[in-house]
């Protein structure tokens, strides 16, 4: 079958979520199928990173990423629209373009968009079935659900009836969707029954992240797998540091907090100094620092997606202790692989327990592995995902509304 695949990030190298998902669906289709990759790009991709995705793709076509700009003329005639004003100054022709360029070269068996941003480039094409990969609501419902009355309430509920009336559209053009975790999954349905999506959790290479024998764990030493770039590993950062971290000192003064992934020092000095913080800066194999740490903390105050951090985390032997927010969507069992505590001294009673009881830490590290061997292996998504297509290749074409 030959796949097209449209992305919105260029999956190589795989070093942050949405990159590690989408390279390793790719190389999981590219075992029985033909792919082609047309994919977005925040800076010019290397030659390098190129030829390593041409080893699963026979062709990669990169287009440099425009970034949605709330007060560029185009966004702001999108106030006039029914659309949201991302899609409309975001759309980027040359993508368009190449969208149909390689229809044209090839007849296109199944056409696969990675996240909404993709989603209105595959609705023109004909002939080709098509799915909606990673389809995320809640990051836009929550921040309008729970906002209280006023100017901020008004302007996120017109941006969610927005988005509503463009996922119905949307879904009425893709023969199938796909979400990360049953709480997706609801709130896609709540909007469109008709076009109710399959869960396709994220995943792990279990292979590379892995318990390795003989690495220095460092006494009281703590981890977050994520950079502070990201709004809401900056929130998550500052939370524990300002809250959560002094509880630990306090009966463990040694211990050490790093921080790993870019960190620009004009967001560094944002946060609540500490000299036993350590921001590490991009590290191009977490595996090394990952696995000298005692605990991964993740202290997420807003919930969306699932956080492959945690998986990676388990997989490498690395005790964690969570929010509920951090947590969601993943089905692991509190107490048992992983812990979960939403207020700060529980939080923090929580890694003093790890940080202290080597036995209670071993048994976190041997049931996480289980779990994340049994259920969140690449092996194990691909092979859902597979078969999920299979299904969508099965049944009739949409009616196309383009």
């Amino acid at each position: 079958m030959h796949i097209l695949f449209l992305s919105r990030w260029f999956p190589y190298p795989p070093d942050n979520g949405a990159r590690i998902r989408i390279f390793n669906l790719i190389k999981g289709l590219a075992a029985r199928h033909t792919l082609e990759l047309i994919s977005f790009c925040d800076n010019s991709v290397s030659g390098e990173h190129q030829q390593a995705m041409r080893q699963w793709c026979q062709s990669v076509v990169s287009v440099p990423y425009r970034p949605f700009q709330p007060n560029s003329g185009r966004a702001l005639l999108g106030l006039f629209s029914n659309k949201p004003r991302s899609v409309i100054d975001t759309y980027h022709a040359e993508f368009a373009v190449a969208v149909q360029a390689a229809a044209a070269r090839q007849p296109v068996d199944l056409l696969i968009a990675s996240e909404i941003d993709m989603a209105v480039y595959g609705v023109p094409l004909r002939g080709a079935k098509k799915i909606l990969e990673e389809l995320e609501v809640t990051k836009i419902s929550r921040p309008y659900l729970t906002e209280a009355v006023g100017l901020r309430k008004l302007r996120y509920g017109m941006t969610w009836w927005k988005l509503v009336g463009y996922i119905r559209e949307l879904l009425n053009c893709y023969d199938g969707c796909t979400v990360v975790s049953e709480i997706e999954q609801m709130a896609v349905k709540a909007l469109h029954a008709a076009g109710a999506p399959v869960v396709i959790p994220n995943g792990v290479d279990t292979d590379y992240f892995r318990p390795t024998p003989g690495i220095v764990v460092e006494r009281d030493a703590l981890i977050y797998n994520g950079a502070i770039s990201y709004a809401v590993n900056f929130e998550a950062v500052a939370y524990f540091i300002r809250e959560i971290f002094p509880l630990i000192l306090a009966e463990r003064p040694d211990a050490l907090f790093y921080v790993t992934g870019k960190a620009e020092s004009s967001l560094v000095s944002k946060l609540p100094k500490h000299e036993q913080v350590v921001f590490t800066g991009y590290l191009a194999d977490i595996r090394p620092q990952l696995l000298k740490c005692c605990v991964n903390v993740i202290p997420i105050l807003t919930g969306g997606g699932t956080r492959l951090k945690i998986l990676e985390s388990l997989a490498a032997g690395v005790p964690v202790v969570s929010t509920a927010a951090g947590a969601e969507g993943l089905n692991l069992m509190n107490g048992k692989e992983i812990l979960i505590a939403d207020e700060p001294r529980a939080f923090a009673r929580a890694v003093l327990h790890l940080l202290q009881d080597a036995p209670a830490r071993e048994a976190l590290r041997r049931n996480g592995r289980q779990f994340v061997e049994a259920h969140s292996d690449w092996r194990v998504i691909n092979a859902q995902f597979e078969c999920y297509i299979e299904q969508v290749m099965q049944l009739g074409h949409v009616e196309e509304k383009a």
